[in-house]
């Protein structure tokens, strides 16, 4: 991980931290390019958590954003999962 991610990670759990008691809800954002296998691999990551989540197209079709509003045990946790769906080719998370 570069310097300038781990930086991010560090003040999103210092933000987390005093914003939230935990566990609590987040919500994750992703545009992801449409592709299937792309949208799933996000899907996956929040297999059996109990994730809501919500898929939009883009007006072109090109890309699709996802919502995913779930129950998240710690900042921790949430950093994990911002994490674990980078690989995802062409991922966006805001």
């Amino acid at each position: 991980m570069d310097k300038k991610t781990e930086e991010f990670y560090n003040r999103l759990r210092e933000e987390l931290n005093t914003t939230s008691t935990w566990p609590s809800e987040y919500l994750y954002k992703f545009i992801v390019p449409t592709d299937p296998k792309k949208i799933e691999a996000v899907e996956n990551a929040f297999d059996n958590m109990g994730a809501v989540i919500q898929t939009t197209k883009s007006k072109t079709g090109k890309y699709t954003s996802l919502s995913v509003n779930v129950m998240m045990e710690s900042p921790e946790n949430v950093i994990e999962k911002y994490i674990e769906v980078s690989n995802v080719e062409g991922i966006i998370s805001l």
